[in-house]
């Protein structure tokens, strides 16, 4: 059974991420978990100690992925290994893209920091190593290469926010194993794609 601030946090992730961080408050976490809200005190400080502890449990779901970038020997079938593994990620943890999207609309605490963790390994820096640098390279070239990142990145967790609204009209459910595989294939020929023509463009 999970104790209570496992169920904060549980009611909290799906409100922040319904809802955004301004719109939601201690309130309607309380009443999700059916407890009284002079209670959340006992686990959470604030609003902003609650939103940080939701999105720190998520980024460590993700972090693990994301040292894959630094670490170890990069090519080509390593970078769409990669590739794949954030998609899964995203598609079994689908509230960190509901919430980095309000954050982006609207704000919210620790919103700098999510970009640094998550988004910035991503980017050539005036610091990266010889394998970094030949992943970036690889996925478009130093002028490109920003972009590439954001295009491949707004594609996975845009999928996320926005593949619900579409769930009528592809006729099959945006978040089980058929839609998965459709977008892993997308991703990955769209990845294989950009690194061909790189190559051909040297």
């Amino acid at each position: 059974m999970k104790s209570t601030s496992e169920r904060i946090l549980d009611a909290a992730e799906d409100l922040f991420a319904e809802k955004g961080y301004s719109a939601t408050s201690l309130g309607d976490v309380a009443d999700q978990v059916g407890i009284r809200s002079p209670s959340l005190y006992n686990h959470f400080k604030n609003k902003e100690a609650l939103y940080s502890a939701v999105v720190e449990r998520l980024l460590t779901k993700f972090t693990a992925t994301m040292q894959g970038i630094t670490q170890g020997e990069t090519n080509k079938q390593r970078i769409l290994e990669w590739l794949e593994t954030v998609v899964r990620c995203h598609h079994d943890n689908p509230n960190l893209a509901r919430l980095l999207q309000h954050a982006a609309l609207s704000g919210g605490p620790q919103t700098n920091e999510i970009i640094e963790l998550l988004f910035k390994p991503l980017f050539i820096s005036d610091n990266t190593s010889a394998d970094r640098e030949e992943m970036m390279l690889t996925l478009g070239g130093p002028d490109l290469q920003p972009w590439v990142v954001m295009a491949l990145n707004n594609i996975v967790m845009s999928y996320i926010t926005m593949a619900p609204m579409y769930r009528d009209m592809i006729g099959i459910d945006p978040f089980g194993s058929e839609a998965l595989d459709k977008q892993l294939t997308l991703i990955l020929k769209l990845a294989t794609a950009v690194m061909s023509y790189q190559e051909t463009d040297q």
